[in-house]
């Protein structure tokens, strides 16, 4: 077993927060994972900590409407980011989930690194564009995350890869990209690694 997948694989829920004001303590060091919605997060996380009902995961889009916290040790969490894109809510409830975000991603001292899920086949739309470009001002380490890859064949994955890296190559901000697949497991560890880092996991912890 990977030493940090056996370290996430102790990760348990902690609490939500509708308002940026309920998050738990700004302490320690936290990676976030955002997307659009449908964008595979949940599935990534359960899959990346290696539990099945870690997060909610649902066939309807933008069921992910608050912010969810994960302890994975002491001071050291995974937060899922309420999704986006064409989930079925209203005008003033989009709103608010984007004056959360904001909050979150503006504010949040402990945030080391943002995961941004883009669903391989459905790359670079409009709210990807938006937290690259926060990610830019805020020198926020970004990591991407292209989702689904086994839903292509391996060489347009790649193809994917290599058209979305040349599309972000003028990003001002730390960024890196790869492949990544929930069903068949393509790229957990590059992303176990990423996250030990960002979290400042031992690798030797037990």
């Amino acid at each position: 077993m990977h030493p940090i997948e056996r370290q996430l694989h102790s990760t348990q829920f902690l609490t939500s927060a509708q308002l940026y004001k309920q998050c738990p303590p700004d302490e320690g060091r936290e990676v976030a994972f955002a997307g659009r919605s449908n964008a595979g997060k949940s599935s990534a996380l359960n899959r990346l900590c290696s539990q099945k009902t870690l997060a909610r995961t649902s066939k309807t889009p933008g069921r992910t409407q608050l912010l969810n916290f994960f302890d994975v040790a002491e001071d050291r969490r995974l937060v899922d980011l309420p999704g986006y894109g064409y989930a079925k809510v209203g005008a003033q409830t989009r709103q608010q989930w984007q004056k959360e975000l904001d909050g979150y991603l503006s504010q949040r001292q402990s945030l080391a690194g943002l995961i941004l899920l883009m669903d391989v086949r459905h790359p670079l739309k409009d709210f990807d564009h938006m937290l690259l470009d926060w990610g830019a001002k805020a020198e926020m380490p970004l990591h991407v995350l292209l989702t689904k890859a086994d839903k292509l064949s391996y060489g347009a994955a790649k193809t994917t890869l290599m058209n979305v890296r040349k599309a972000l190559k003028d990003h001002p901000g730390p960024l890196s990209l790869q492949l990544f697949s929930s069903t068949s497991g393509l790229g957990l560890e590059e992303a176990w690694d990423l996250i030990g880092q960002w979290l400042e996991l031992d690798p030797a912890t037990e």
